[in-house]
């Protein structure tokens, strides 16, 4: 059982190093070494628990997906209703300053991945098809509610994800006709008109 538990611990703390040090490297810059140093394992160890830096990458990703999906709750009294529900959302899938920028750096890593790579490609669908049903069933929610207006919550849904993903990019590379804040509004606002809000 203690061995079970040390070898799951030594586990995440390899995801958790690959994932700081993709995002400050780019996986083509990673040495594996490096991750093992970091996480305080032999590179053996790496190489046991993931066969190519694909499967280090993917699973990178998948594990930052999840720690960022802990933090997606919200307490009814910081969000009443599905427009401040879906604000914080907004905010969430930013490049913000520290762990979500790094999220992003790793999710740009896996996009030019997958686009050469189609045994990522799976990777990259699933993690969209979990952005989209966040979305989704919280623009369903609202509109099941009376608060918010949708014809087609899937495509609502994909293009609130398309804004992100445009302004969210142009954020991450510091656009300096693009800061956070206007990216923020931007998305916001247009989601907004789409659902029969006031921006």
């Amino acid at each position: 059982m203690v061995a079970q538990e040390e070898r799951t611990d030594a586990r995440q703390r390899i995801l958790d190093a690959a994932v700081r040090r993709i995002a400050q490297e780019g996986i083509d810059g990673v040495r594996i070494a490096r991750i093992a140093m970091d996480a305080r394992v032999s590179a053996a160890l790496v190489h046991y628990h993931f066969d190519s830096r694909d499967a280090l990458l993917a699973e990178a990703i998948d594990y930052s997906y999840g720690h960022a999906g802990d933090q997606r709750t919200f307490d009814p009294a910081e969000a009443d209703g599905s427009a401040a529900r879906l604000k914080l959302m907004i905010e969430g899938c930013l490049p913000l300053p520290g762990a979500q920028r790094d999220d992003w750096l790793l999710w740009v890593e896996l996009w030019l991945r997958a686009a050469r790579r189609p045994e990522l490609r799976d990777t990259a669908a699933n993690l969209y098809a979990r952005l989209h049903t966040w979305f989704a069933e919280e623009i369903a929610a609202g509109v099941e509610s009376g608060e918010l207006e949708a014809n087609d919550v899937d495509r609502t849904t994909a293009f609130v994800l398309a804004l992100l993903d445009g302004y969210g990019v142009r954020a991450l590379v510091n656009d300096p006709a693009l800061d956070l804040e206007t990216a923020r509004r931007e998305v916001w606002d247009a989601l907004a008109s789409r659902v029969g809000l006031s921006a």
